[in-house]
């Protein structure tokens, strides 16, 4: 079993910065990064393969907010900048073994970390 921990979630206002890390022990999974509103379904943000050669992004975020992983550590990063309320959510850690599609058939999750975005 794999076993994910976010960290780094918090409040901000609009405009600001986070950064979430994402501890996990799997050097070579596909790791992503997902959220989940209030009221609203589980949605894709962003993702990086094993060895961190490719990257994806969800539009809504693309230009704002960096994936990256330091596997000496064991951990994926998810810097997020010029932050908005609507980017409010329960941000998920997730890894795979497979690499493609990088923006689905994730089979281990973290617990989530919250982010609150204020205007």
């Amino acid at each position: 079993q794999v076993q994910l921990v976010e960290s780094g979630g918090g409040s901000v206002q609009a405009g600001g910065s986070l950064r979430l890390s994402c501890a996990a022990p799997v050097r070579t999974f596909t790791m992503g990064w997902f959220r989940q509103a209030p009221g609203k379904e589980r949605e894709f943000v962003s993702a990086i393969t094993g060895g961190g050669g490719a990257t994806l992004y969800a539009d809504s975020v693309n230009g704002r907010f960096t994936i990256s992983r330091d596997n000496a550590k064991n951990t994926v990063y998810l810097q997020m900048n010029s932050l908005e309320p609507e980017d409010t959510a329960v941000y998920y850690c997730a890894a795979k073994l497979v690499t493609y599609p990088l923006n689905g058939g994730y089979n281990y999750w973290g617990q989530g970390t919250q982010v609150i975005v204020s205007s």
